[in-house]
């Protein structure tokens, strides 16, 4: 297949995005895959934070970048997405590159435990005032359970509604695939 899938593309955005010495957001840690991947691309002199409201995210987040030996370049929070503005220290707003959501659940761990549009919703506002120029967030959406499936509503019409002249907006998914697959929402600011 010539086509990137998914979880491949939203790697090529942030590349694209963020260099070596950046400081980066992975607004839901999951189990840290995507916290070792933006710790890679900004290399000894980057910052990533991270956040999770699970301690088991954390947990799993901090384990994975002390196995690649990327501890250092990673400040995680168990804390809500939303609160990401307050948290990142004021000599950093300006200088986020990157961020990235993986919205729905945590696999493996408690389906009730959901992101929300309202949340999510928030620390888009709030990146989108604290990101450099040309700064990329790469929003995964996963919906095929109810939840997800209000939170996919509510951010395409969020998304919808950005001004062009603050951000660009592309959707990328798949649309002849079965069980709800995946989608990309990427914004980039102006």
């Amino acid at each position: 297949m010539k086509l990137d899938r998914i979880l491949p593309f939203a790697k090529i955005l942030l590349k694209k995005a963020v260099s070596t010495g950046g400081v980066v957001v992975d607004a839901t840690l999951g189990n840290g895959h995507d916290t070792v991947f933006l710790a890679d691309l900004v290399g000894d002199t980057g910052k990533v934070y991270g956040f999770d409201v699970q301690e088991r995210a954390l947990a799993a987040t901090k384990d994975r970048l002390n196995q690649q030996g990327l501890l250092g370049r990673a400040t995680l929070f168990h804390n809500g997405h939303e609160h990401l503005a307050a948290s990142i220290p004021p000599g950093d707003h300006g200088k986020i590159t990157g961020a990235i959501f993986n919205l729905g659940y945590l696999p493996g761990s408690d389906k009730t435990i959901v992101t929300r549009p309202e949340t999510t919703i928030a620390a888009i506002n709030q990146l989108l005032e604290i990101m450099a120029p040309e700064g990329i967030i790469v929003l995964v959406i996963y919906h095929g359970h109810d939840e997800g499936a209000v939170e996919r509503d509510a951010l395409l019409q969020y998304c919808s509604t950005i001004d062009q002249k603050t951000a660009h907006v592309l959707q990328y998914q798949f649309i002849n695939q079965k069980h709800h697959p995946p989608f990309i929402v990427a914004i980039e600011k102006m």
